[in-house]
């Protein structure tokens, strides 16, 4: 590969999609398709190919195949690397750049062959096939890993790979905003997707800094009856690879430490941390603030009623479980209208009882990128008022949601007249900036209320590596790789 030659297209054969065993229903959630179409995301080119004669019930599934994920289907007359390459070439004539070629080994170890060229503008393959212009790979999974590095030799060693691992689900939400791309961004990020079908330390030798969502990673969390804030964390078998990696390798650098998100996991920490917001409040001015809140260990305490009235709780009350991410239950919640109703609610224990505030049911959801923040208004959930007359015709009984699925927002005759949430966006900012140094996260989200009446802006959530996509990609995605590329700085200096 000569320098700039990154690599900007992508055929793999089809006998290794194994499509015969895949069903046109199933084509979205089969892993090796998905494999390929984070190429797509990055602007790599992408196409499945077939040698030449084959059957026609053949090649409508593989057009199908390719449709539904938007593939090139490319027709070659022979499957040898030297003509394979000229027809490609003849096809792509419009890329420049470096392709990779995939072909089963057959009987044979390693599996897979990935020859390697460059072509130009209207050109014809620019360099000679010899053994150095072949890869060989045991499994297609090792395709980006094996990207990464071609592209790295290719540009510049001062690349910083980013690994980065999270649910399938949310990685295709970030990658199709164009925000984990292969190839390099303009600020010189290359984003790997790290998967536990390969050995961890194997991907890690490619990579300078990991992004994770360990909360998705999450298979159970503990908490410790003999301490308010502390907890046993059981992660899957994959991450907790990855995690011995990380204690064992002083080198191995995060952007945000598995440690500095354990209190986004505890409702109850944050609303301990939230109480450190205070002393940004100036005299005269409306002030930021945390929800009155209480934690109980069970709903049916005597002295339960004197509890929410020295927290300054009244009712409706909002209950949250005191696990706020990573297991089933954790966005279980309720509004609870009567006193007499906490001993037959349901909502995981221990749990958080939180002020409901009058919001004029407007929620300020803020997302805090490195130094940069930005917000987006949502409509939420009505004042109290309008709950406790919803409530009274089922007989005020708790409303139970999901909030992740659920959560009850006003309708337009519900909104508060003559009062208008103001947002005072420079104490907001204060807080985001507060709340990154006390938390040690880059990238992480909280959500705002302003109070009818006081103008208290009160926070009531803070989560994690939110998705920010209501944020336009074109301002947040670049302002999410600069947090990333400000922080590998950071740690180079130190």
């Amino acid at each position: 590969m000569l320098m700039g030659e990154a690599v900007r297209g992508v055929i793999v054969d089809h006998a290794l999609l194994q499509y015969g065993t895949i069903q046109p229903e199933n084509f979205k959630s089969n892993g090796t398709l998905s494999l390929l179409r984070k190429l797509l995301f990055s602007n790599i080119q992408t196409a499945i190919s077939y040698v030449l004669p084959v059957s026609a019930e053949q090649v409508n599934l593989l057009q199908t195949m390719a449709k539904l994920h938007s593939f090139e289907c490319l027709p070659l007359t022979a499957s040898s690397p030297d003509i394979a390459s000229r027809e490609i070439a003849q096809t792509w004539s419009h890329i420049s750049g470096t392709i990779l070629y995939l072909l089963p080994n057959h009987d044979a170890s390693p599996k897979i062959t990935c020859t390697y060229f460059s072509i130009a503008l209207d050109d014809e393959v620019t360099s000679a096939f010899h053994n150095s212009n072949r890869i060989y790979m045991e499994k297609l999974e090792e395709l980006p890993l094996t990207i990464c590095h071609l592209n790295k030799k290719a540009i510049s060693n001062d690349l910083v790979t980013v690994g980065y691992i999270m649910k399938p689900s949310r990685e295709e939400d970030f990658a199709k905003r164009g925000a984990f791309p292969i190839c390099p961004t303009p600020n010189g990020l290359m984003f790997l997707p790290l998967t536990f079908e390969l050995p961890i330390s194997k991907q890690l030798e490619e990579v300078d800094v990991i992004l994770h969502k360990a909360t998705d990673e999450i298979v159970s969390i503990e908490l410790n009856s003999s301490s308010e804030s502390s907890y046993q964390i059981g992660y899957t078998k994959g991450m907790q690879e990855l995690q011995r990696h990380i204690e064992n390798h002083n080198d191995c650098f995060e952007v945000d430490p598995l440690n500095s998100i354990y209190p986004v996991l505890d409702r109850l920490k944050i609303q301990q941390l939230l109480l450190g917001l205070e002393d940004l409040n100036v005299g005269g001015r409306c002030k930021v603030r945390a929800p009155h809140f209480l934690k109980v260990n069970s709903f049916d305490e005597p002295d339960l009623v004197q509890r929410l009235h020295d927290a300054t709780l009244s009712l409706p009350s909002i209950v949250k479980p005191q696990v706020a991410c990573g297991v089933a239950d954790a966005h279980s919640m309720a509004i609870v209208f009567k006193v007499e109703d906490f001993k037959v609610l349901n909502v995981p224990l221990p749990a958080v009882i939180q002020e409901y505030v009058d919001h004029s049911s407007t929620l300020f959801k803020f997302y805090v990128l490195g130094d940069r923040v930005f917000h987006t208004v949502k409509k939420s959930m009505p004042n109290a008022d309008v709950l406790i007359k919803s409530s009274e015709k089922n007989g005020s009984k708790p409303l139970l949601f999901d909030s992740l699925k659920s959560l009850p927002t006003a309708t337009a005759n519900q909104h508060s007249e003559g009062w208008d949430p103001c947002l005072d966006l420079a104490l907001v900012n204060k807080a985001a900036e507060r709340l990154s140094k006390r938390l040690g996260l880059t990238i992480f989200g909280f959500d705002v209320v302003i109070q009818e009446g006081s103008g208290d802006h009160v926070v009531v959530d803070v989560n994690y590596l939110p998705s920010f996509k209501e944020i336009p990609d074109d301002v947040a995605v670049p302002a999410f790789w600069d947090a990333i590329k400000k922080k590998v700085d950071s740690k180079a200096v130190k």
